[in-house]
Order: C-alpha cells, then structure tokens, then sequence
C-alpha cells in the first residue's frame, strides 16, 4: 500500500501529526499551488507569503529525505487526484486542518475516490494547538457563558507559565489597567526585523505579478519583506525578545502613525502557518522574560495573546457549529464600500492610514484592526458576512478560524455576545485618545453631527439610537444608553441626519 502525505500550506512543520505518522522512506509528500485561492482576491503579499514559505518547505522536507512533489494546478482537486494516481497512492494521512471549509473540501474529494479498491483517507489530530477539540469541550462543560479571561487562567496552570505554585506570579492573572498607555508626545518603536526576497521568493513575486489583473489582486507586492522559513521565524522571535519585549505592554494598544508595528512581536503570520510552534514561542518568551527581569505587565501581556486569545478564538471556532458563520445579530447588511475594497479614499486620517499599511504589507497591529477597521464596521452596520471574506483576504496572518471569531465575534458583535460581552464600539473621542492620527484629520472627533463632525463619533452616537433598546439593560452599555436619552430630539435628529449623509453606512433611529 503506497502511502502519500497531503500537507496544507499552514501546516509548514517538521514534527507535524501526519509526518510525524511514518518515515520519510514510507511516503511521499504533497504540496499544492492552486490558481482557486486567487478567486477570493487575496492581498499580494498574503499569497506571495504563503506561496514562498510553502516553496521553502518543500526545500526543507526533501532536505530531511522525503520524497516531495509541490504541485502547481487549476484546483487542489485536480492536483490531489492527479497525484493520488500518477503514484499509485491508496492511503492518504492529511493533518485536520485548521480552517472548516478545507476540511470539508478535502471530504469531498475523498469521497469521489472512495470507489476505489482500498482506498483510505486518514485524519490525524492538528497539533499546532495546545487544546484539542475535545480539550476545549471539556473546558466549556456546562458554562453559560464562555469568557477569555477563565480560559487563559485555565492555560496558565495547565501549562505551568507564570506561575509560582498555583498562584501566578505577581499575585494577578493580568495587568490590563497597566497596559493601556496612549501615546503621549509621540512614540518610535525600534525597527523590526525585516528580510530581503531570495531567488525562490522573488519567483513568486513574479508570478503573482503576472496574475494580478487577472484576479484583481490587491495590495503591493513590492517591498516584500516577510519571512518564509523557520528559521526567519526564530529570528523574528528573538528580535522581539531582545528589542520589543521589555515595552510591549504599556503600549501595547497605542496607535502612531507612521509607525506601523511599534513594538508588537509580528509573529502571527509563523504561527499560523506552522513554521513556530506555540508551546515553544511560549516557553521561549518566559525563560528570556524571567532572565531579562522584563516587566511582568508586558511579559504576561504577550503571552496572554499567545496563550489565551490565540487558543480562545481557535477553541471557539472548532466548538460552534459551522452557523456560527453566518451570524448576524445586529442585522446588518450596508456592502463594503469602495474606500476599504480600494485600501483608501475615505478621507478619513485614521482609517486611510491603516489602509496604506494594509496595502503596503499586508499586517495591521490588533487594536488597529479592532478599533479602526472593525469598530468602523460595527458602527456602520457593514455585512458581517462581506466583512469577513475581506479581511481573510486581506491579511498575511489570516485564516478562516482567526477571522470568523475575531471579526464576527470581537469586531462586529455579529453573534450576540457569544465571544465578547460586550460590542467594541467607540467613538472619535477613543482614537484621538488612543492614537495620533486626529491632529491630521480635518473631522473633529468631539463633533457629533454636522459636516466636521467625525464620522466614528457621529455612528457611534448613531449606533446607539439604532440599537437602544437591545443595549438599555446591557450591564456594560446601559450607562451609554441613559447619557444618549439626555439628547435633545432636536441633535439626535441631527445625529441621524449626518449618519445618513454617509451612502456607507445604515441609519436611523431607535427601534
């Protein structure tokens, strides 16, 4: 029986389950290059990241001495299939993949092959996870409500980081109140680590640029300056830890423009492909953390990101059923306007910022991508659906399991409070607090209505008539609600009608 091992292109590790299942004298090794991913659009340097680093592993796993074919076609079907029978291959191991829509494609194609004599498709258990699904489940139980905050205490005894005995070190679980600093007098993160393209990335860049009208792909593909192997990724990790780690708390929810990254880590894009693995990019940031006598705010900050919400947000997309998708509770459904599809144009200093930095690289910090890019959306009562698909297009560090919570659930509060208790939303008040974009800016974020007014501060005065009755008795918006109710009618008129004024928004008025 010729065995084949499939490995997905976010499954780019050595000691992954299927690899890890036989020899490399046992089996051979698929990888695929398919033309299908470029229906959705993605940005340039998402796919020339995850083409590149694909490449590169193949590199690595002949290296190691398996057999490798990296397969470039039409759709993952007709490379599978063809493989599958160029070589003779009756069983197949693939690792489940992280995202749902793969793993039912993969059935599917299994499933038109099943009349084949011994044939057999095997599952092995992702391990580029520190829960499993049946963990996650066991965890959730009988809980009526599934918060973050209980899940990652869970984790940090169950893994034994930060902790002295059963109590976590510093005597708190987190240090949020210190970790949320504006940016006063401005800020300069240090330079992070950057890569130039090798001949096998730049093959890619080629490629892609050919392609680009075609499939109206969005963004510049040039420069690219990602890594594409694990050992960048390491390099990435110990760059953080050397010159990022010590400050990243305090600042780490402050926006500046012109600096793109600050002192975030960026190592999401590597761990979500495989190429770092969580436990040791866990283990690593405590052991440098302790030795170093960095602050416990920003250590246990990082490691919070890692540890809680990056588990948190995968536990839950393995745990809701595949609905979960198609979440609407506010009942939105304005399209997305051009100004976000283009990556600028809204005249807007705050959102056409972080745009250009979208479009140049592909990456937004966490609080840009919450409290611009979703809190806009969620104000606006953009399609949560639409929204979705074009971040997950978008994003170098994106998947199908990373955006449906973190958009639906923590951006858009499209699942009524399944993931976050409450919706994020802000006004211009919040970004000219928590950012430096507004000193540009010709909107005044303290206007609620009228042609200067921010846009953010009149939808969000706006959002909260349109939703007033759902939020009244909320514990966490309720105190909003009574400041709106001591409106005049005569500016809560003029709230909606500056509202309206924008063609991308929904307005109106309470229910």
């Amino acid at each position: 029986m010729a065995v084949g091992i499939w490995v997905l292109n976010d499954q780019l590790h050595l000691l992954q389950a299927a690899l890890a299942s036989c020899k490399p004298s046992d089996a051979r090794v698929l990888l695929v290059e398919s033309l299908s991913v470029l229906n959705a659009g993605p940005h340039l340097q998402k796919q020339i990241f995850f083409w590149s680093a694909q490449r590169h592993f193949a590199d690595e796993l002949r290296c190691a001495g398996w057999k490798v074919d990296l397969v470039e076609a039409p759709s993952y079907a007709e490379a599978l299939t063809g493989w599958l029978t160029s070589h003779g291959i009756s069983e197949l191991r693939v690792m489940e993949p992280s995202d749902r829509p793969i793993h039912k494609a993969i059935e599917r194609i299994a499933a038109q092959l099943e009349t084949q004599p011994d044939w057999q498709l095997r599952w092995y258990r992702n391990n580029q996870f520190l829960w499993s699904k049946a963990e996650f489940a066991e965890w959730v139980g009988t809980k009526k409500q599934l918060r973050m905050e209980f899940f990652y205490r869970e984790g940090r005894k169950r893994f034994d980081l930060l902790m002295a005995a059963d109590q976590p070190l510093g005597g708190e679980w987190n240090f949020d109140k210190e970790n949320r600093k504006p940016p006063r007098g401005g800020l300069i993160g240090p330079p992070a680590l950057w890569f130039e393209p090798d001949s096998c990335t730049e093959a890619v860049i080629e490629k892609l640029l050919e392609l680009q009208v075609k499939y109206q792909l969005t963004g510049a593909a040039r420069p690219f300056r990602w890594g594409v192997n694990r050992q960048q990724g390491l390099d990435v990790l110990e760059h953080f830890i050397a010159t990022r780690l010590a400050d990243f708390g305090p600042y780490q929810d402050a926006m500046v423009q012109g600096e793109a990254t600050l002192w975030h880590a960026l190592i999401s894009p590597y761990l979500n492909l495989g190429l770092l693995q969580p436990l040791e990019v866990l283990k690593r940031l405590e052991q440098a953390g302790l030795e170093q006598q960095v602050p416990l705010a920003s250590l246990e900050g990082v490691i919070r990101q890692i540890l809680g919400w990056r588990e948190f947000t995968h536990g839950l997309y393995q745990h809701f059923d595949a609905n979960y998708q198609f979440s609407n509770a506010l009942e939105a459904t304005a399209p997305i306007p051009a100004f976000i599809t283009n990556l600028g144009g809204s005249g807007m200093q705050c959102l056409d910022s972080v745009l250009a930095e979208l479009a140049s690289s592909g990456y937004l910090h966490h609080i840009q991508r919450l409290m611009v890019l979703g809190n806009l959306g969620l104000l606006a009562g953009w399609d949560p659906q639409a929204y979705v698909a074009w971040f997950t297009s978008q994003f170098v560090d994106a998947h199908d399991w990373v955006m449906q919570t973190n958009v639906l659930g923590m951006g858009l509060w499209a699942d009524a409070g399944k993931l976050a208790s409450k919706p994020y939303a802000a006004s211009g008040k919040y970004l000219q607090r928590m950012g430096t974009y507004c000193q540009n800016c010709r909107f005044d974020p303290a206007k609620r209505s009228g042609p200067d007014a921010c846009p953010f501060t009149a939808l969000y005065w706006n959002f909260l008539d349109r939703h007033s009755e759902r939020f009244r008795s909320h514990p966490r918006m309720a105190l909003m609600i009574k400041q709106l109710d001591k409106f005049s009618s005569e500016e809560r008129f003029a709230i909606a009608a500056t509202a309206a004024g924008y063609e991308w928004a929904q307005s109106g008025t309470s229910k």
